[in-house]
C-alpha cells in the first residue's frame, strides 16, 4: 500500500506520530507531505529521524493561523500535489491539514482519507470562545466533504462525537523499553531529592505559568526539586521563575531517559492534548503520574492506581505533599503505570490498528470497484 501522510505541523508529537506509523505499519509506502515550523523545528532535522526509505515532498503556503489567501494558495498546492501521487490511503495529521485535506481530497473524488487531529483545535484553551465555534464549525464542514475522524485518545473523540462529529479513536502508542536493562547498564538511579519531571516545548498549551505556581509552593524545600525538559519562547520561559525548577533544554534521547527514571514523579500541567507522546514515555518507564484534567490527559492516569488527576495548583501541591509522605503507594502507582502500558499503550501492538484501518479501506475500495 501507498499511504500518503499530510501534514502542517511537521514537529513536536505529531510528527513523532507519524515517524511511528513509518515505523509500525507493514508493507506499506511512506509519503510524507509536509508544511515546517521552523521556530519549532527545521524539518531536515525532523526527516532525519524517520526510517530509511519515507520520502517527503515539501507543502508550500502551508501555515498554522487562519490567514484566507495563504489557506487557498496552500489548498492549490496540496492538490497539485496529490494529483502527482498514486494513493492507497491519505492519512491526514493536525487541524489545518485536516481541513485542507479533506477540501483537497473531495475535488479530487479521493474516498480513502483518514484524518487524526492529535490535539483537536476547538479544546484549546489559549483560544476566545467564538474562535472555539469556528473551528467546531470547519470540522463539521470538512466532515461532511471525505475521511473517517480517528482521534488518538478516547477523551479526543468524545469531544468530537458531543460536537456531532462521527469519531472513533485508536491510542497512541509507545515502545516498551527494558526497565532492568536500562538500570543495569549505563542508566543508574541516583539518590536525589524527591524529583518532579515534565518534558516538552514550553508553550501555552503547557502552562508553564501553572507549573511554576506548583513549583514555587515548596520554593523553600531543598529536599524537592522541579525539572523541565525542553525550551520554548522566551515569553514562556520567563514564566518559569521559581528558583526550584530546572530548565535543561532539549536533550538526547538518553539523557532524557536518564532524567526520566531519576525522577519520583512526573507532572503534566498541559490545558489540552491529543494523547501525549511524553506521559506515554514516562507510564513506560513506571513512573506515577499526576496529570492536568484535560482532554489526552485523562486517558493516561486513574485516580489512586497509576496516581492521581487535579484541577487547580493547590489541589497538585496536597497530592505531591501525600505521595512524599506515601512512598509505598507511590511505589506501588509507579508499578501499575508500567503494567497497564504494557497492556494497552505497546506502540507495536495498537498501531496494527492502523495496519488494518489502511486495509480495510483498501480492500473495501476494491469491493466497490469489482
Amino acid at each position: 500500500m501507498r499511504v500518503i501522510h499530510v501534514v502542517e505541523c511537521f514537529a513536536s508529537g505529531t510528527a513523532h506520530f507519524i515517524n511511528l506509523l513509518t515505523r509500525y505499519t507493514y508493507n506499506c509506502d511512506h509519503i510524507v507531505i509536509h508544511g515546517e515550523r521552523i521556530e519549532e523545528m527545521k524539518a531536515e532535522l525532523v526527516k532525519a529521524r524517520f526510517p530509511e526509505g519515507t520520502k517527503f515532498i515539501y507543502w508550500e503556503d502551508a501555515q498554522r493561523e487562519i490567514k484566507l489567501k495563504k489557506d487557498f494558495q496552500a489548498l492549490n498546492s496540496l492538490i497539485r500535489l496529490l494529483r502527482n501521487v498514486n494513493a492507497d490511503v491519505i492519512h491526514l495529521h493536525s487541524s489545518k491539514a485536516g481541513f485542507l485535506g479533506r477540501l483537497a481530497c473531495f475535488i479530487l473524488g479521493f474516498k480513502n482519507v483518514i484524518y487524526t487531529p492529535n490535539g483537536a483545535a476547538f479544546a484549546r484553551e489559549d483560544i476566545s470562545k467564538k474562535k472555539k465555534k469556528l473551528y467546531i464549525a470547519l470540522e463539521k464542514v470538512a466532515d461532511k466533504l471525505s475521511g473517517h475522524v480517528v482521534c488518538c485518545s478516547s477523551s479526543e473523540a468524545m469531544i468530537f462525537n458531543d460536537n456531532g462529529i462521527k469519531a472513533n479513536y485508536i491510542n497512541n502508542g509507545t515502545s516498551i523499553p527494558d526497565i532492568q536493562t536500562l538500570v543495569d547498564g549505563k542508566f543508574k538511579h541516583e539518590a536525589n531529592p524527591f524529583t518532579i519531571v515534565t518534558c516538552g516545548r514550553v508553550t501555552e498549551q503547557k502552562n508553564p505559568a501553572l507549573f511554576n505556581k506548583i513549583a514555587g509552593a515548596f520554593a523553600a524545600s531543598p529536599n524537592i526539586r522541579f525539572i523541565w525538559i525542553g525550551e520554548g519562547d522566551a515569553s514562556q520561559i520567563n514564566q518559569l521563575d521559581s528558583g526550584n525548577i530546572l530548565l535543561t533544554g532539549w536533550q538526547s534521547k538518553e539523557n532524557v531517559l536518564q532524567a526520566l527514571l531519576n525522577a519520583d514523579l512526573y507532572l503534566s500541567t498541559a490545558l489540552w492534548e491529543g494523547l501525549p507522546f511524553s506521559v506515554l514515555e514516562a507510564l513506560s518507564l513506571g513512573k506515577c503520574l499526576l496529570l492536568s484534567d484535560c482532554v489526552g490527559n485523562v486517558d493516561l492516569v486513574k485516580d489512586g492506581y497509576n496516581g492521581f488527576k487535579y484541577g487547580s495548583a493547590e489541589e497538585a501541591v496536597s497530592r505531591i505533599e501525600w505521595l512524599i509522605n506515601n512512598q509505598e503507594s507511590l511505589q506501588t502507582m509507579a508499578k501499575n503505570s508500567r503494567e497497564w502500558c504494557e497492556r494497552d499503550f505497546d506502540v507495536q501492538v495498537v498501531f496494527r490498528k492502523y495496519q488494518a484501518l489502511y486495509e480495510s479501506l483498501v480492500e473495501k475500495q476494491l469491493l466497490t470497484i469489482s
